[in-house]
């Protein structure tokens, strides 16, 4: 080679990438000619091209159609751009689809549809909300997750019975929607990582790191990208409430099942799938750089982990009605976890405290009189025996509620006064105001 002629850049294979002059491109894949090339949206047009030059010494290039998660459609693509009329018209196509292979509630087949909307832009949030399908064996949960995936953003098939290397690299690699059917996890270890994944995958920025090593087997730990939208399907809930609390949640099973749903998916159905997704492709290279996070519709009703989930959802819908849907299945699930932490000693250890508080006006409240008012209203309740040190450690440990010596003895000052009322509200301990009553479905309840 001649040392005037320009070098070739370099072909970095990519799935898809925002680029710095506001282009978006979106792999594709023709499974009929066993061909993937680039869409490229800029300044309002897209074109088709098979390589993306950035810069004089780079470019990026498609995955190979040979790829297996592509040549096998583990990972769902578009093939091309379509046009899709307006928003209204899309949002009707989606849940038509839905409504056509699947039988669910009517506001959790709304969910779905717009969960799919979230799907496509969910890079434009740092936070998100996962769906699940709930139910034992026969109740749908399997189908529900293919006819919505199929939908989605990138969809990606796995199943508890996959490694976790695999989910991990892919997704890694493609930044898709992950879909977990049988996410119940039998083994403690595979269980482990694999709720890595969940509770960290909502949030952007926080990676999974994990042990890899170079080619001259030195320790090199890899942080594996693994925020995006996520389905699973399982057959009972989650013991950790904070991995509980990101789920929107739909019980399969519990009605009869509609006449009109076929009990097996017809040959048409990866075509209408592939092609929702083509007009999907589209409606996100209209949208990506205009949507973003409507703090306007936060709900001071809600704790604030419920409505940091609740938002990106919010934020893509246009039904007023079902807003109001969402929001009273998540006051549904806030009064759930309400009830739930109040059967938990550290609400009874917060009852006593405050009411303890409240008749007394000294400046500290001994952590004796403490354990004494629980020994002697909840005594009968525990085997082991309610000690000041137990107390303390359940005070200071559990509650973040300071504890100081003061002659001897250990105090719980006044001026913890307004942590202790806003844990009382937390823990139910305080009247909390009922939620309305509906057909609402749960958000991630057991």
């Amino acid at each position: 080679m001649e040392e005037n002629q320009p070098r070739k850049p370099n072909g970095i294979p990519t799935v898809s990438t925002l680029l710095s002059d506001g282009s978006i491109v979106e792999l594709l894949f023709r499974p009929e000619a066993r061909l993937t090339l680039f869409a490229v949206y800029t300044s309002g047009r897209w074109t088709l091209q098979q390589h993306v030059k950035i810069g004089s010494e780079r470019r990026i290039v498609p995955f190979s159609p040979r790829n297996n998660l592509i040549s096998n459609e583990v990972v769902l693509l578009p093939s091309e751009p379509r046009r899709y009329g307006d928003e209204q018209a899309l949002i009707a196509d989606i849940q038509a689809f839905i409504h056509r292979y699947l039988d669910l509630s009517p506001t959790f087949e709304k969910v779905a549809t717009y969960y799919v909307i979230l799907s496509w832009l969910y890079d434009a949030f740092n936070e998100l909300p996962y769906l699940r399908l709930r139910g034992d064996y026969g109740s749908g949960k399997t189908r529900a997750l293919l006819t919505i995936g199929s939908l989605c953003y990138k969809g990606f098939f796995a199943s508890g019975a996959s490694t976790v290397s695999p989910l991990f690299h892919t997704l890694d690699a493609f930044r898709g929607t992950l879909l977990f059917d049988e996410a119940d996890f039998r083994f403690s270890d595979e269980r482990a990582e694999i709720v890595k994944i969940l509770n960290n995958g909502n949030v952007r920025g926080l990676p999974v790191l994990r042990t890899m090593m170079n080619s001259q087997r030195e320790f090199n730990p890899r942080a594996f990208q693994v925020f995006g939208p996520k389905i699973v399907a399982t057959r009972g809930s989650y013991d950790d409430k904070a991995l509980e609390s990101r789920f929107i949640t739909e019980e399969m099973g519990t009605r009869q099942l509609r006449t009109d749903i076929p009990i097996n998916l017809p040959d048409s159905f990866k075509d209408e799938a592939r092609e929702l997704r083509n007009k999907l492709l589209l409606y996100r290279f209209h949208r990506r750089h205009e949507v973003k996070l409507d703090a306007s519709l936060v709900d001071p009703r809600l704790e604030p982990r419920l409505n940091q989930i609740l938002l990106p959802l919010l934020s893509v819908v246009a039904d007023d009605g079902l807003r109001a849907e969402l929001r009273s299945m998540a006051l549904s699930t806030q009064m759930g976890l309400i009830a739930e932490r109040g059967l938990l000693v550290e609400a009874q250890v917060l009852e006593i405290l405050a009411e303890l508080m409240e008749a007394s006006q000294r400046p500290v409240v001994p952590v004796a009189e403490v354990a004494s008012g629980l020994t002697e209203r909840y005594g009968i309740e525990y085997e082991r025996p309610i000690t000041n040190r137990w107390i303390g450690g359940i005070l200071r440990k559990r509650l973040n509620i300071h504890t100081y010596k003061s002659h001897g003895v250990y105090v719980v000052p006044a001026s913890e006064r307004t942590k202790v009322d806003i844990l009382c509200a937390r823990y139910g301990v305080h009247a909390i105001a009922e939620t309305p009553p509906g057909d609402l479905g749960t958000w991630g309840t057991s």
